[in-house]
């Protein structure tokens, strides 16, 4: 098995698949490797920048909160997080003025409510533009949103303020992702407890009888960590922050087929 994160590894600057990667993926169709996406996109999200028919078995959407077989495209596994905590994460949330968006549950997850404290973030803005006719202010009494896939907390690049603020929930999943759009924001991304990129892969090794020592992953970001953690062949692309590099193997960027390379070490190391 085969797993790529998408936005700044299998995708490359111009948001697009190089010819020498959708033909690596190719290949591995026709050698029997599963091929697998892990992306922090939502299903919705995916389809703007990727075909239906793109060569890959599954995608693992929302940063694990789903996984879809991308063939059929059936859901074969969601966790979201019930009415009841969302509810007190909210207003967790409010007390402390800070704005957020609560995403609806899997996998109608690109439609949300979002609660303004002050001025918005420009990322803040340029996703609503993104999702616009999906959005609406948040209701609390009497609520206007339940069970949700996530919350989605955007925050200047000060990773002491993001560990300040995960430090006060529990019980749940915190992952940390570069913003895709100013490259430097931190976008602070509040799961279900089960929700990893990681235990997705798990599911689908289970799925096929593999074990992690067979699966090769690849990614760019925090959020991709737990993934990397979990596969026996872990790889980063050179676009990677400076911490992951230092503990993963690095191959080219990805506006260099990073993800080819790693496939093709990946393959010596398997028949070696």
């Amino acid at each position: 098995m085969v797993v790529t994160d998408l936005d700044g590894t299998l995708l490359n600057s111009a948001q697009q698949v190089s010819t020498e990667d959708f033909d690596s993926l190719l290949r591995l169709g026709n050698q029997g490797v599963i091929r697998v996406i892990a992306t922090g996109r939502s299903p919705f999200s995916f389809q703007r920048v990727i075909a239906t028919d793109f060569p890959i078995d599954y995608l693992v959407f929302s940063s694990g909160a789903g996984i879809m077989d991308y063939r059929t495209k059936e859901i074969l596994y969601s966790r979201n997080l019930p009415e009841k905590r969302v509810h007190e994460i909210a207003n967790q949330l409010r007390e402390l003025g800070v704005t957020f968006k609560v995403l609806a549950a899997v996998p109608e997850n690109h439609n949300y409510v979002y609660y303004q404290n002050g001025e918005l973030h420009p990322d803040f803005v340029r996703r609503m533009e993104n999702y616009r006719g999906f959005e609406k202010p948040i209701s609390f009494d009497p609520p206007n949103f339940g069970e949700a896939c996530q919350f989605l907390i955007i925050l200047p690049p000060d990773p002491a303020r993001f560990f300040e603020l995960k430090a006060l929930f529990s019980g749940v999943k915190v992952i940390r992702a570069t913003s895709p759009m100013d490259h430097e924001s931190i976008w602070m991304e509040i799961y279900h407890e089960e929700v990893s990129k990681g235990n997705a892969v798990q599911y689908l090794c289970d799925l096929h009888h593999f074990n992690p020592n067979e699966v090769m992953g690849i990614g760019n970001d925090y959020n991709d960590t737990d993934l990397l953690g979990f596969v026996g062949l872990p790889f980063v692309v050179s676009n990677s922050p400076t911490e992951l590099k230092a503990i993963y193997r690095q191959v080219g960027s990805h506006n260099e087929s990073g993800f080819t390379a790693a496939v093709g070490l990946s393959m010596q190391e398997s028949t070696g």
